[in-house]
């Protein structure tokens, strides 16, 4: 001890590791600093062994000596949240990027860190609860303005039980640290309310009556997602695929254009390159629905691969708990994690300087447990007020080679709602997005009829099996019956399950246009063609391509749209014919 510090001794150091003596108590998960002359290193406690402390170091730990002070805090590892969070990009630890680079300039200096939410910032406080009233955790005491959306001001998330509203303060300008209301507690205690809130990142904002089972679909407006395999408000879903498969451009595309409230990025361990693009186009883009930058609507959490290790985990957990955050507003969060196999894969590094018996590829044997504690946080909820809040997660994957198999993707497999798997082959042939239809799935329903979506799985399989059996019998050796088959799942892959990123119509498909042209896309899959040879077959379903692909790129209700459609109606009638039992898939 030293004053009224508790200050440990560093007796071992391993990469970002490093274990401190101490003689007072310590308590798993507090943040400890390693102070290194006139740095404060910050640090996360992860294993007690008698006198011994293992912490994981969120900075470089070079230069760092045996000998040397390690102060304990006694507070867990938390965010500050409240109003001002949108907008902003902030590393692992709630460091606000933008004003850190102004500070240390170009290379980040270690153990600087800032207040994510400044103290100088007022903001305009409307009260909503009044003396006398009596709320729960969470419960709504009034609300600031935050660009668009009204961010709710809550009674502390750690209340147990009913409070009584003491005192609140008037309307007016206040900086987040002041005191806007007085809550008394069953026994008598007086608890503060700020319009600021700590909370640890580990722990669950649990302040909601109950969970609720998803059911109502995630628009995504990529067709493939919402048809065959959608997200639920409040889901999860994962998006394993090999490198240059279009995981990032996928995640980027559907935090555009997805019908939520608050969309939060955690890039943890992606490469900088990527997350630079990222932060490059990101303030230029507008929301279609609002027509402001979409920036206003999104927080960003950066650590990238050439970051230290130990932050990809404090990044996923920042990310999460801001969510849960706006989700107790009664605001739809949808949380784009890139990618978890790199927070595994600190996970891993950890595990093996922790010395711990590893599992299948070195990883920890928690894996699986440390995964799904992470997607349980996900989830539509119903607040003390009635109204409803969700969180929805999705996970990019990064097997290496594209190996389904391997641990990160197996252990995710088995707590999501929905598995979109990118395909090396689709993503080689130029499909976007190479999403592969067969091998993805959904416990999800669509806003598509289930009969529907039936026969475009069918159609498809049949389509992909007679292929195979033409690389190997030859186009000849195939029957006419059979190929009309494989062109029509060849004409559904190309016209509906594929889009162009570029266009501006064709980029984003609303569910009202989804559902009316899947109509159209069912009608043709059902009906029979007679065609005189192989050739006419394929040439009708090419010039039908080309048309659907213009169709496409027409936009939704307008006097083109329905012309093209027409031209689609004349074209299909001309060759259609009864259904012969053969051309069923």
């Amino acid at each position: 001890m030293k004053g009224s510090k508790r200050i440990g001794k560093i007796s071992g150091i391993n990469g970002n590791m490093v274990i401190a003596d101490f003689d007072d108590y310590v308590v798993q998960n507090e943040v400890a600093y390693i102070l290194h002359n006139e740095e404060r290193l910050k640090s996360e406690v992860i294993r007690v062994r008698g006198n011994k402390a293992e912490l994981q170091v969120f900075e470089d730990t070079k230069e760092i000596r045996i000998g040397g002070e390690v102060e304990f805090t006694d507070e867990l590892l938390s965010v500050e949240l409240g109003p001002g969070l949108l907008g902003q990009i902030v590393d692992g630890l709630q460091n606000p990027l933008p004003q850190l680079a102004e500070k240390c300039g170009f290379f980040l200096k270690r153990g600087v860190y800032l207040e994510a939410l400044p103290d100088e910032t007022k903001w305009e406080f409307t009260p909503s609860a009044k003396a006398g009233d009596r709320i729960k955790a969470g419960g709504k005491l009034g609300f600031v303005y935050e660009g668009i959306f009204k961010h709710s001001i809550m009674a502390p998330f750690g209340l147990q039980g009913e409070v009584e509203v003491k005192k609140i303060t008037s309307k007016g300008k206040y900086n987040l640290k002041y005191v806007i209301a007085e809550l008394t507690d069953e026994n008598g205690k007086v608890h503060s309310a700020t319009m600021q809130q700590i909370w640890p990142v580990k722990i669950p904002i649990t302040a909601y009556a109950e969970k609720l089972k998803p059911t109502k679909p995630l628009v995504t407006k990529i067709r493939i997602i919402d048809t065959l395999m959608p997200v639920a408000l409040g889901g999860t879903y994962c998006v394993p695929g090999p490198f240059g498969s279009g995981k990032t451009v996928l995640q980027q595309l559907i935090s555009k254009h997805a019908e939520v409230d608050i969309v939060i990025i955690a890039a943890c361990g992606e490469r900088a390159g990527e997350v630079v693009e990222l932060l490059r186009t990101f303030p230029e883009l507008k929301n279609p629905r609002t027509n402001r930058p979409l920036i206003e609507q999104t927080i960003i959490i950066c650590n990238t691969s050439s970051m230290p290790v130990a932050a990809r985990e404090s990044s996923v957990y920042t990310a999460v708990t801001m969510a849960e955050y706006y989700r107790q507003m009664g605001l739809n969060v949808l949380l784009l994690a890139d990618s978890t196999s790199r927070w595994a894969q600190a996970m891993r590094e950890m595990s093996g300087r922790l010395e711990e018996i590893p599992g299948e590829e070195a990883f920890p044997a928690y894996l699986e447990t440390r995964i799904a504690s992470f997607y349980e946080r996900a989830g539509l909820v119903r607040l003390h007020d009635g109204d409803l809040g969700s969180v929805t997660i999705g996970g990019a994957v990064s097997p290496a080679g594209g190996n389904f198999e391997e641990p990160v993707t197996q252990a995710t497999l088995k707590v999501v709602g929905a598995f979109h798997g990118l395909s090396n082959n689709r993503a080689n042939a130029r499909k976007y997005p190479a999403i592969d239809p067969l091998e993805s799935w959904s416990k999800y329903g669509s806003f598509i009829d289930e009969g529907q979506r039936n026969t475009a799985h069918r159609i498809l399989k049949r389509s992909q099996e007679v292929e195979q059996m033409m690389k190997v019998v030859g186009e000849e050796g195939t029957a006419l019956s059979d190929f009309i088959v494989y062109l029509k799942g060849e004409f559904m892959d190309a016209v509906y399950l594929q889009q162009n990123a570029f266009d501006e119509v064709d980029a984003a498909t609303v569910s009202e246009r989804q559902k009316y042209v899947f109509n159209v896309i069912h009608k043709i899959m059902e009906s029979g063609f007679k065609f005189g040879n192989k050739d006419t077959a394929r040439r009708f379903f090419q010039a039908l391509r080309q048309k659907f692909i213009e169709w496409n790129s027409i936009e939704w209700e307008s006097k083109p749209f329905y012309k093209k459609e027409e031209e689609i109606e004349i074209s299909v009638s001309e060759k259609r014919a009864e259904l012969p039992e053969a051309q069923h898939a």
